[in-house]
């Protein structure tokens, strides 16, 4: 029961026996008069047990009546209470409580679900021993931070911490309040960076463009030199050729990337598609074992071609991951409204500086890179009205693409 609830019942409880000792005392003093104008025979003593079982019996009744008060002052508290705890479980907010030494005081079930925590297991420790990480000095009208779950999932909190007061406004602790931003952070990082890709594109299009046209030129002088040069220099001039090849893909890459096609949908068997995709991709000699688990019968309305470019892009930068080998995990995990797709590798992972600029054209970590891999996977899943999200550790990566079951308009 609150402290709040004893002070109401111990209130009642008080003014109820200074009433009781009113009435007696009235009581008493009618009593002596209606004795005096009564009878002169009555003895004094008589008077005296008469009056004090009548008080007696009187007491008792308003014993009753107290207790009964009581026990309603009790029921309507617990009732509060309940109400109160209900509402506090209640809500889809993390709702935690603290004490004026920023002890941890409650934790509502949502705060438990969203930390993947145990209330018992956090209750009784200071504030900055379980959020050490969020920058929350006196009261905080709007905060964000990111906080590391009871799982080790790295996590964004949206929160509040205001005062608790009590019903004289006095402050005896603190009321942290928050919420997982999570999947809104991954929302907005994937709308800005589908923008700055769209602009990026746009732009380096017409250069994309304007560079082809020389290097069409020069191409096809390499190949009269191929012709006519003397034997000693060929080696060179294939150097060449090779260089305006690789330059060439590049540039049919990004544009790609820059332009991409309009859609071709069709009927798109989820499984038949990633099984081919494997079989031209990894190779026995890699060492790497596939693991698929794709409903044989699911469907959607695709672009075959380019999520096939994906995928395959996907699938060889694991390979490339684990170059002693390892193994791929693939699924399908089909809702009401889209299937996410998750290709795992068991390889060295990204490291987490870098891990918001994998899906930029041209940023690449490989030697032999042209950093448009990622890039190219990112517009074709956009494309599609999906998103792709990468979760990675030393022990591995993880793509998740979500793809709508119907394409967003």
């Amino acid at each position: 029961m609150s402290d709040a609830n004893l002070y109401i019942i111990q209130a009642l409880t008080i003014g109820i026996i200074l009433l009781l000792a009113l009435y007696i005392v009235v009581l008493i003093y009618l009593r002596m008069r209606r004795a005096r104008k009564k009878t002169e025979g009555t003895s004094e003593v008589g008077f005296v047990v008469d009056t004090f079982h009548e008080l007696v019996s009187a007491l008792k009744a308003k014993e009753k009546e107290l207790e009964i008060l009581r026990k309603k002052a009790e029921e309507k508290a617990g009732i509060i209470e309940g109400y109160n705890e209900n509402i506090l479980q209640s809500v889809p907010s993390g709702v935690i409580s603290l004490d004026k030494e920023w002890k941890i005081v409650k934790v509502n079930s949502s705060a438990e679900r969203i930390l993947q925590v145990k209330a018992e297991d956090i209750i009784g420790k200071g504030f900055r021993e379980v959020f050490g990480s969020l920058d929350a000095e006196g009261t905080v009208q709007r905060g964000e931070a990111q906080y590391v779950t009871g799982s080790g999932k790295r996590i964004w909190l949206g929160f509040t911490l205001s005062p608790l007061l009590d019903a004289d406004k006095n402050t005896i602790g603190q009321l942290f309040v928050f919420t997982d931003l999570t999947e809104l952070k991954a929302l907005e990082a994937q709308a800005e960076l589908r923008q700055r890709l769209s602009s990026l594109g746009e732009m380096a299009a017409g250069i994309a463009h304007e560079l082809r046209n020389p290097m069409g030129v020069i191409a096809g002088y390499m190949r009269l030199l191929e012709k006519k040069v003397d034997p000693s220099v060929q080696h060179i001039v294939d150097a060449v050729s090779k260089e305006v090849a690789a330059m060439d893909r590049i540039i049919t890459e990004f544009l790609s990337f820059a332009k991409p096609k309009e859609l071709d949908l069709s009927d798109v068997n989820l499984f038949s598609l990633i099984e081919s995709t494997v079989e031209n991709t990894v190779d026995e000699k890699h060492g790497i074992e596939v693991l698929v688990d794709v409903d044989k019968a699911f469907t959607l309305q695709a672009d075959e071609v380019l999520l096939r470019q994906a995928f395959a892009n996907l699938l060889q930068n694991a390979v490339e991951a684990m170059s002693a080998g390892g193994k791929i995990y693939i699924n399908a995990d089909v809702g009401d409204q889209s299937v996410t797709v998750s290709i795992t590798d068991t390889g060295y992972g990204i490291p987490e500086n870098i891990k918001d600029r994998i899906f930029l054209p041209f940023y690449t970590t490989k030697e032999k890179g042209t950093g448009l891999g990622l890039a190219i996977v990112h517009r074709i899943i956009t494309s599609h009205g999906g998103n792709i999200d990468v979760e990675s550790s030393d022990k591995g990566t993880t793509f998740r693409i979500r793809l709508p079951l119907k394409k967003a308009e």
